[in-house]
């Protein structure tokens, strides 16, 4: 399991708050895209490189992504109250970016050079990702959930004590032998096995509780 990632603000990776996108179709909203930004980057990214793109491939598709999901809000592609869900919108505007980065890569230069106009694209076209861009679909669920963990596990330390937190960081995330945290920490065997029953029941109950409030508001 790997170490938690912040959240912005100590709320949300997931699920993105209704409110939040509301406000988003205001482009000169700075704060709220600044928000959604520091959101969704690490997850975007992380989503790229696995399904194969370099580096700089990957920090394009996530500059391209928030790009796209601001013109997408501003001229209504994504409408939550009808029922729609951001995942599988935003999951499409992702297989879309990389699948175009994929296929840069068999194209001839002055071709791949050809700039892709996204205001010309349709909510047709949006749903119909190309083949290439299957590989997002491999990964997509399991840096979800990754960074559906890393949430919960961001708020829960915010609500336990900063020893009992440093226990089970140590013992369950980086995985040092028992003896050794309770040696570091100047605690006993058995409070560090306390800490990772009740940190550990607490972020299943968290994890739980952020599954089923993106069910009700995507």
């Amino acid at each position: 399991m790997q170490s938690a990632q912040k959240s912005v603000g100590g709320e949300e990776f997931i699920p993105t708050r209704l409110s939040l996108l509301s406000r988003l179709k205001r482009w000169d909203d700075h704060g709220s895209w600044r928000d959604f930004f520091d959101t969704y980057w690490k997850f975007l990214y992380c989503v790229a490189i696995k399904s194969g793109l370099s580096d700089e491939d990957a920090r394009d598709v996530v500059q391209e992504t928030v790009v796209a999901v601001a013109k997408g809000l501003r001229d209504g592609r994504f409408k939550a109250a009808e029922g729609s869900s951001f995942k599988a919108w935003l999951q499409l505007i992702v297989r879309r970016r990389v699948a175009d980065h994929l296929r840069k890569r068999r194209l001839p230069l002055a071709e791949s050079a050809t700039p892709v106009d996204e205001t010309a694209r349709t909510p047709t076209i949006e749903r119909v990702p190309a083949p290439d861009a299957d590989v997002v679909l491999e990964v997509w669920e399991e840096e979800w959930a990754k960074n559906l963990a890393d949430a919960a596990i961001e708020r829960v330390k915010q609500r336990v004590e900063a020893k009992q937190f440093q226990m089970f960081d140590l013992y369950v995330l980086k995985d040092w032998p028992v003896r050794e945290v309770a040696r570091t920490l100047k605690a006993n065997v058995a409070q560090v096995y306390l800490a990772k029953h009740r940190v550990t029941a607490m972020i299943k109950q968290e994890t739980d509780r952020l599954r089923k409030r993106m069910e009700t508001e995507q």
